[in-house]
């Protein structure tokens, strides 16, 4: 009989002990999976940051006028880059929208020059650049997807015991800063 008291409390602890495991190994796993979802938007960033000199150079020799556009896109792709090898997430999501701000107003200033708009160089660049902002786009979905499962897991209860025990802190979305951003980017030469 004396032992029956011993075995109740010792399965009691046993239990919770393993939901702990589970509920931390659960929380590691949907951690994981959001940085992994941030790694494939940074791999189609990077595929857009390598797009961005090729066709600001095929639009040198066409908008000499226009060099102040250029330049200005120039910077922006260097801060994104920049803010990217430092890891910053949300100052890299407000640089993403000035970048695309830039691309759209090389894009509204190329309208202006026919043969720029006929040139074979920058009609690939354009449909790579188009394609490329449709992966970021796909990239962006997955990737707040899997924070909202992350959060939730973080932040529900009784996960968010294990959370605040293990330092698992909620990731941050993917926003658009401004109305401006969420308008799409018109690329047409």
């Amino acid at each position: 009989m004396d032992q029956l008291y011993w075995i109740v409390p010792l399965a009691i602890v046993v239990l919770l002990v393993l939901w702990a495991i589970a509920t931390h190994n659960g929380l590691v796993g949907r951690r994981n999976e959001t940085k992994n979802a941030w790694s494939q938007i940074d791999v189609q960033l990077k595929r857009r940051y390598d797009l961005i000199p090729n066709l600001v150079e095929t639009a040198k020799g066409y908008m000499k006028h226009e060099r102040e556009t250029l330049e200005a896109v120039i910077r922006a792709r260097q801060t994104c880059v920049d803010l990217k090898n430092a890891g910053d997430i949300g100052e890299l999501m407000k640089a993403e929208g000035a970048l695309t701000k830039t691309l759209r107003s090389l894009f509204a200033v190329s309208e202006n020059y026919p043969d720029l708009k006929a040139n074979q160089n920058m009609l690939k660049l354009q449909e790579e650049l188009t394609s490329t902002e449709n992966r970021i786009g796909f990239a962006r979905q997955a990737y707040n997807d899997a924070v909202m499962r992350y959060n939730n897991a973080v932040e529900q209860f009784p996960g968010s015991i294990v959370a605040g025990f293990g330092g698992f802190k909620p990731a941050v979305f993917f926003e658009v800063e401004s109305a401006e951003e969420r308008k799409n980017v018109k690329v047409s030469f």
